[in-house]
């Protein structure tokens, strides 16, 4: 091929050896894919737990500094919001870049699981390096992510801190180009599948610089000195009402303390184990009523002597066990619907409950049930819960069962009374109406007699089998005048519980 002149022939052979060569030259190793996309799941759980840690700092210095030091802590958690915006746009910004790469390169294999273009080596040069560079744009971005995390923080705070975002390019190698950050990354020779990898890897880098910097922030709210002569004594009990033959439980413990402290808590001259500077208390409950306390913490100061600190008085009632059952409607179940009721026994959890229905079933769960019943009568409703690893009952409530009352049958908007031959002739069919009533319940017509009497005539009596008028009543309505009577009779209608026979409709015409 390199001299000579060549056939058309020779030419074809030749360019298609040399596609060939390509060919094999960019095939990657289906093993290899495999491997980036186990990195790529590790990278992405990595993430995960990283960002559930994040949410859970968050939220606890949310729910106790922002609350007990709201005025110091407010600023601190102002700035760790600043690192976590700085994070969430950088991670974002990948996020839109691998939305692209994902949709240019094929979607997702339904047979891989995987990258259906990962094997593709146009698709990250394209992107990120050599038509639209995107990858130089994401490594200002993640730069000045770095750079802006760091300033977040005290000059002093920032010694041994090494952020995992960098954008330093390879060392060099001999007889191999040299390559910056970009090329190394998402260049020529680099799959999509691995160039995905690299993305995962950055965002997992983003969430570990961010929660890096997050904690080193929200940390400077511990950072005071504890004064020993401010002392002030608390007294934390999850509940003051409990029932027989549960434990009741407090905890006495001083704010400001610190680990090492070994106070003397007491309640009542009985002196409580402590942990840390921390009392547990545990009250009586073997009767009912309420129950005061309060208890005394004695700290020595440096001189040797000591100082008493008192709790405000703590109260806690004990009562006998009970349940509250709501109906949501009222004190009555009615047929053919599902009745919606709401059980509740103070001091138990709605998850420990037990409910059940002598005369019907129920669904539901966590305190809201329905309730479906079939016969009139009467129907009793128990709870139970499970105390102190036993089951006991709690409480019953009885309700009687009832039919729904039947629907008011209505023609032109009436059930009765006079109007408009021009209302009465405009009108197709007969509904069924349950107004004020509890439930929004819909009954049809299924079929009436129409009689139609003129003055001076006889009765023009016709049938339907449905809600609407046939169409030799309409025509027959439509020769009526004043003084003529039209009445619906025999009228059955379906809801609810079965079929409902209703009353009769007499208009006149005017």
């Amino acid at each position: 091929m390199a001299g000579g002149k060549e056939t058309p022939r020779q030419r074809m052979i030749g360019i298609l050896y040399l596609v060939l060569l390509g060919l094999i030259a960019l095939e990657v190793p289906e093993n290899l894919l495999d491997a980036f996309k186990n990195i790529s799941d590790s990278l992405n759980s990595s993430k995960k737990n990283v960002q559930v840690g994040i949410d859970n700092t968050f939220t606890a210095f949310e729910k106790t500094k922002l609350v007990e030091q709201k005025e110091r802590a407010q600023p601190i958690y102002e700035k760790a919001q600043k690192a976590k915006k700085l994070a969430d746009d950088l991670d974002s910004y990948i996020e839109s870049l691998k939305t692209t790469l994902i949709k240019e390169s094929g979607g997702m294999s339904e047979s891989t699981g995987d990258y259906a273009g990962r094997e593709g080596m146009d698709f990250a040069v394209d992107l990120m390096v050599e038509r639209r560079k995107n990858g130089y744009e994401l490594a200002k971005r993640i730069d000045s992510t770095k750079s802006q995390l760091l300033a977040l923080l005290d000059p002093r705070d920032r010694v041994g801190v090494n952020l995992a975002l960098n954008t330093t390019p390879p060392k060099p190698r001999a007889g191999f180009p040299t390559k910056d950050w970009e090329q190394a990354n998402f260049g020529e020779g680099i799959p999509m599948g691995a160039a995905m990898t690299s993305l995962i890897k950055i965002q997992s880098d983003v969430k570990n610089s961010e929660n890096e910097v997050v904690k080193k922030i929200l940390g400077k709210v511990d950072q005071a000195v504890v004064n020993l002569d401010k002392f002030q004594a608390v007294a934390v009990a999850p509940t003051s009402y409990v029932l027989v033959g549960q434990p009741y439980t407090a905890q006495v413990f001083l704010t400001a303390s610190d680990s090492h402290s070994k106070p003397t808590i007491t309640v009542d001259g009985s002196t409580l184990p402590t942990d840390a500077g921390v009392g547990k208390y545990s009250g009586s409950t073997s009767s009912e009523g309420m129950h005061t306390w309060t208890g005394t913490i004695r700290v020595q100061q440096t001189d040797g002597t000591f100082k008493e600190y008192k709790t405000a008085p703590q109260t806690y009632q004990v009562a006998r066990p009970s349940a509250v059952v709501s109906p949501d409607k009222m004190n009555v179940l009615f047929i053919g619907v599902a009745n919606p009721v709401s059980v509740s026994a103070p001091g138990v959890p709605k998850e420990k409950l037990h409910v059940s229905i002598s005369n019907g079933s129920l669904s539901g769960s966590n305190g809201k049930y329905e309730a479906t019943v079939s016969a009139p009568g009467e129907a009793t409703i128990t709870v139970s819960g499970e105390l102190g690893g036993k089951t006991q009952v709690l409480g019953s409530t009885m309700f009687r069962i009832k039919r729904i009352p039947d629907p008011k049958a209505q023609f032109a908007g009436k059930s009765s009374g006079s109007t408009s031959s021009a209302n009465l002739k405009a009108q197709d069919r007969l509904f069924a109406k349950l107004e004020n009533f509890y439930f929004d319940i819909n009954f049809t017509v299924s079929r009436f007699t129409m009689y139609i009497m003129k003055p001076r005539q006889d009765a023009i009596i016709m049938n339907s089998s449905s809600s609407e008028l046939t169409s030799q009543m309409k025509q027959a309505l439509n020769s009526i005048g004043p003084g003529t009577k039209v009445i619906f009779s025999n009228i059955i209608a379906t809801g609810p519980g079965g079929q409902r026979g209703l009353d009769d409709i007499i208009l006149s015409a005017n």
